[in-house]
């Protein structure tokens, strides 16, 4: 099975902070023709960087709202950095092939 990132640009920047839309889509059995939406890429408020939100799904508790992750790790916690790192590098790739096109 192989993975490939889907980058979907924030053209409209709304929220402002919004870079990008992320997916994974895959190929190959058991995960084929299928793809995990409700990554995106946002910069960071310190202005160092980017930083990743993965999918998740709202739910309230006793009056208040939180979130319940969908892709989370088994028994490593930095598991999930090797996703963020691959959403990353996708995205770093695709901008510095627009800014090449643009000049």
């Amino acid at each position: 099975m192989t993975v490939t990132v889907k980058i979907l640009r924030n053209e409209r920047q709304r929220p402002a902070d919004k870079l990008a839309d992320a997916e994974l889509h895959f190929s190959g059995e058991p995960l084929d023709g299928l793809k995990l939406i409700g990554f995106a890429i946002w910069r960071r408020r310190d202005g160092r960087g980017c930083s990743v939100t993965f999918p998740a799904r709202p739910f309230n508790v006793n009056g208040d709202k939180t979130n319940f992750a969908l892709l989370r790790a088994i028994d490593d916690p930095k598991a999930q950095n090797r996703v963020r790192e691959l959403l990353l590098s996708a995205y770093d790739e695709q901008t510095q092939e627009s800014v090449r096109a643009a000049s």
